[in-house]
């Protein structure tokens, strides 16, 4: 989907997605409105006839019940016609939410990165509720235009020269309403790009609130968020001085064409080419014509709908990754990257990485920070696509899977888990294809979290929200989701890191033991952990430095130094077992 240019017409390609989505409420919503402006463009003709039957002194009771029955009439249409605007804005914002809302959730980290969390908050909140206004906007401008277009035949049929003076000044106020137009769409998306952007500064503050009060700097964030508020009440005075003269020009043009009108229809009555219920008609008519008040709201609603829409379509346009069609062959999760290259910006962090990780293997990937250890891993299980290289497993590339068999084949904790779930049940068993209850205990006692869980008030029945946990037991619960599902390739990024010493000695352990299967891949930050490893690649300035065991590696005083000397940790004695060789490891520059 493209973006929409400035110069498109109302309605832009998701606009009108929302509008078909909409279906048959907002045919019915135009319907109502159509029947609305009708009946409306009825009522003169109807009080003009019932005046000159009053002034003929001729029978008038039913033209005078047919105006009570026209206005009543007007007002039950105008009742449904709010109810049914709301319920189509309700229903269009629903639909843009979670359309918009899916292409992230596919984008997956690509998403955060190219926007950030508050931006795309602000976008799915914000903008797609003014945004799902435009279906209805769109049905309600039908009925809208429809008013000014009959009001010009109308005075047509009554004489034609009513018309004609009326179009002879319709120009100056088209122009008005589309310079109008034009200038509010410049002020609205000036206004929603800098809530975007206090939207991003809240997030980021809010995910930071333990630094900022640790380092006693809330006024000076408070400060930072809210300093683009006077370019927002720039912004918004600005929109409403447009939408205040536009609306004031359109005022002042419309009395001088509604007076051209009534003074040519009292010239023609003095001629007794129209009769006094004519006259009172075409005045009404002249009205009707002019439109000027509902034309002004219609299009300054549809004008903001349409610059949210744009926001929403600068998600939409980027590409989400494409999933093959093939299946996973019966193997042992053998896991190669062959030549990957990836970018952030105009700096390179991983450069032509060439890795073979044999099925069951553990492989422990260290290296300083910023060294793109944590890219490595989202590449390895393809929660994002290098520029360049690709991934195998058991010989198929990734992006050749279908998607649910890449996810069922390859598992994921991290650092910070996402703990999503009602209960603490379901948050071990998140996922597409739930694990039983009998795994989902096994899962959490491979993890360590089986006792802090049965302390809980209600046990795994305990709802999250209401559940204390730390940051070693958040990342259990993290672990414990990801040993709970049958996965050839589990990559473990970072998600030892807030555990204690021991907990996290028997969960490595767990994951080296001989009766361990599949292929593991490890973030290490500790030389405990490394050390425990089958084998250990070390990433350094965007390539594998040297593969080896943790004790063939602690020669190098480069790799000692990515523990730093203090750790003194050497080999394969802190674990009592023996490292063995990464057979058809690729590893560029060897053991420097």
């Amino acid at each position: 989907m493209t973006t929409q240019a400035e110069g498109d017409p109302v309605t832009g390609p998701l606009l009108r997605s929302a509008v078909r989505a909409a279906g048959v409420r907002c045919a019915v919503l135009g319907a109502v409105s159509t029947a609305s402006t009708a009946a409306a463009l009825l009522l003169p003709a109807v009080l003009g006839r019932t005046l000159d039957h009053l002034l003929a002194h001729a029978p008038a009771a039913r033209w005078v019940w047919g105006c009570a029955g026209l206005v009543l009439l007007i007002g039950l249409l105008d009742a449904c016609e709010t109810v049914l605007g709301g319920t189509v804005a309700a229903g269009s914002t629903a639909w843009l939410r979670r359309r918009v809302t899916g292409h992230v959730l596919a984008l997956g980290p690509r998403a955060n990165t190219r926007f950030g969390s508050g931006e795309l908050v602000a976008r799915l909140v914000g903008n797609a509720a003014q945004a799902g206004t435009a279906p209805g906007a769109v049905a309600a401008l039908l009925a809208a235009l429809a008013g000014p277009v009959g009001g010009v035949v109308a005075l047509a049929l009554i004489d034609p020269w009513l018309a004609a003076v009326f179009l002879a000044g319709a120009p100056i106020l088209t122009f008005l309403l589309r310079a109008f137009a034009r200038d509010t769409s410049e002020c609205v998306t000036r206004y929603q790009q800098i809530q975007g952007r206090m939207a991003s500064a809240l997030t980021e503050a809010i995910g930071g609130f333990r630094t900022i009060q640790a380092a006693g700097t809330a006024d000076r964030e408070a400060a930072r968020i809210l300093r683009p508020l006077p370019d927002l009440s720039r912004a918004g005075h600005r929109m409403w001085r447009v939408q205040g003269r536009a609306a004031a020009q359109a005022v002042a043009v419309a009395p001088l064409l509604q007076l051209s009108v009534v003074a040519v229809a009292g010239y023609l009555l003095t001629r007794h080419r129209l009769t006094v219920g004519e006259v009172l008609a075409a005045s009404r008519y002249a009205v009707l014509a002019t439109g000027v008040g509902v034309l002004v709201g219609q299009l300054s609603g549809l004008v903001r709908a349409k610059a949210a829409t744009r926001r929403l379509d600068e998600i939409l346009t980027v590409p989400t990754p494409a999933h093959g069609h093939h299946q996973l062959p019966p193997g042992p999760g053998h896991l190669e990257l062959r030549g990957v290259t990836a970018r952030h910006g105009e700096r390179t962090v991983l450069d032509g990485i060439d890795l073979v990780i044999p099925g069951g293997t553990t492989l422990a990937v260290v290296g300083r920070s910023g060294a793109g250890k944590s890219l490595l891993a989202a590449i390895a299980g393809r929660l994002t696509d290098p520029d360049a290289g690709e991934v195998l497993l058991d010989g198929v590339p990734l992006h050749a899977l279908r998607h649910d068999a890449l996810r069922t084949a390859i598992g994921y904790a991290f650092d910070r888990p996402a703990l999503l779930g009602t209960t603490i049940e379901d948050t071990i068993a998140f996922g597409p294809h739930p694990p039983p209850p009998n795994r989902v205990r096994e899962a959490a006692r491979l993890a360590h979290a089986d006792p802090f869980i049965r302390r809980l008030p209600h046990g795994y029945a305990t709802r999250v929200a209401d559940a204390p946990h730390s940051g070693g037991e958040s990342q259990r619960l993290g672990l414990a989701r990801a040993f709970a599902r049958d996965t050839r390739v589990l990559i473990l990024d970072d998600a030892l890191s807030s555990l204690d010493t021991i907990t996290e000695h028997r969960i490595t352990n767990s994951l080296t033991g001989p009766d361990t299967t599949g292929t593991r891949l490890l973030i290490a930050h500790r030389a405990t952990t490394a050390a425990r490893a089958d084998v250990v690649a070390w990433l350094d300035g965007g390539r594998v430095r040297a593969v080896g065991t943790h004790t063939e590696l602690w020669g190098l005083a480069g790799y000692r130094g990515v523990f730093g000397e203090a750790e003194g940790v050497g080999g394969a004695g802190e674990s009592g077992r023996s490292a063995r060789a990464l057979p058809g490891a690729g590893a560029q520059g060897g053991a420097a």
